[in-house]
């Protein structure tokens, strides 16, 4: 009896049990079916064809084993997660204090630089205050070029003297950027991402 590790080629997994089924490549015709997955790896991590290394605990007990880790499959790396992946990072301020007038739309990039966000992500989880010169007031943000009216609605100030806090899941467009119209007042705004879905 002895612990081993093996390489082994991802075949299915289930998010709903956190097992999978594994090709052993010591073994090139042999599945292992209901291997548990280490609690450690997030549900996406489990795709379709990633590599895997597998510890068995008992070497001659085929199903006492467990998947311990996944890593990218040679040159072409993972496969493509499902897209809405969410990762969660540090805080990084986008915009501080930004005046955006009455009625106008204004276009901000969240992607690269020191947000922590790639290029190509989906969405931005973000933390976003503003206050008004008026009121009522709110914000609508929407992918670059997208519909300001139905998508993200932030608001509605009904104090000068107050500041509207909140958290949303911002989409972005294909560059990463989004698109802010203050309606009803000028409005000063502070945007801090805090992670991105891919």
């Amino acid at each position: 009896m002895g612990i081993t590790i093996r390489r082994g080629l991802i075949q299915a997994f289930n998010p709903s049990t956190y097992q999978a089924s594994v090709l052993l490549f010591e073994a090139t015709s042999h599945i292992l079916q209901g291997v548990p997955v280490a609690n450690s790896l997030d549900g996406s991590s489990g795709l379709t064809g990633a590599l895997c290394a597998v510890l068995f605990f008992d070497e001659h007990n085929p199903q006492d084993a467990v998947v311990i880790a996944t890593y990218a499959n040679g040159l072409s790396g993972l496969p493509m997660p499902p897209p809405g992946r969410l990762t969660v990072l540090s805080g990084a301020l986008q915009l501080n204090n930004v005046v955006i007038n009455n009625g106008a739309t204004t276009t901000f990039t969240l992607t690269g630089g020191n947000s922590g966000i790639p290029a190509g992500a989906l969405a931005a989880l973000a933390k976003i205050s503003f206050t008004a010169s008026g009121q009522p007031a709110h914000l609508d943000i929407a992918p670059h070029g997208g519909n300001l009216a139905q998508t993200v609605t932030c608001g509605d100030l009904l104090s000068t003297s107050a500041r509207w806090q909140g958290q949303a899941l911002l989409p972005l467009d294909r560059n990463g950027q989004i698109d802010i119209r203050a309606v009803g007042a000028t409005c000063t705004v502070t945007l801090i991402t805090c992670g991105y879905v891919s």
